[in-house]
């Protein structure tokens, strides 16, 4: 079974910064289990590794200088595989978007790094290198772009429930080669700080 450290360091450091949560401008925390490899955007490469994984998300009150760009909260992200399979944390931007009395639409964007496999050791054409590629998907880059979209409804008080869709890839961007991408959906419960 493959290490989680990305993850867990990821996950680790965020979950230092919840007790000073008021002194330190967190806005709130997210904790969800998500279905992790599925068929969502490119179901050529899901079913490949198992799950579930666990997310934990805090999100920092909006700086004022990102006014202009429709005030996104800051936040600091981890997803760990419970399997062993590919983790990941890292940082982004998160608007919210109220409609319809509790509801929300919240769009994301980010940057991640994960523990999962780059690129198939093996030779082509061998049966290893089908049989590895079977089993892992091949994300081309030690560094993901994470684009996210959660539904959420805000029940009284400080409490809210999502449901999200997380898609990880390189995009030919800050990568080059393989690029299978990996997507993710699950449920996240939050806690608003001050709400």
């Amino acid at each position: 079974m493959r290490g989680n450290t990305v993850g867990l360091a990821a996950f680790g450091a965020a979950l230092a910064f919840t007790p000073a949560a008021a002194q330190a401008g967190i806005d709130e925390v997210h904790v969800g289990v998500m279905a992790h490899n599925i068929c969502v955007t490119d179901c050529k490469n899901a079913d490949k590794e198992d799950g579930p994984n666990l997310d934990f998300q805090v999100s920092f009150d909006s700086p004022g200088f990102l006014g202009w760009a429709g005030s996104p909260q800051p936040y600091l992200m981890a997803s760990v595989n419970t399997a062993g399979d590919t983790s990941f944390g890292g940082v982004g931007l998160e608007w919210r978007w109220d409609f319809a009395g509790n509801w929300a639409l919240e769009p994301g964007v980010g940057y991640v790094v994960h523990d999962g496999e780059l690129s198939n050791p093996y030779a082509n054409g061998t049966p290893e290198a089908a049989a590895f590629a079977e089993e892992h998907v091949l994300l081309g880059s030690r560094d993901l772009f994470r684009t996210s979209l959660g539904l959420t409804y805000d029940f009284a008080g400080p409490w809210e429930a999502q449901i999200m869709f997380q898609h990880l890839s390189h995009g030919q961007i800050i990568g080059e080669g393989r690029n299978q991408g990996m997507d993710q959906i699950g449920v996240r419960f939050g806690y608003q700080f001050g709400g």
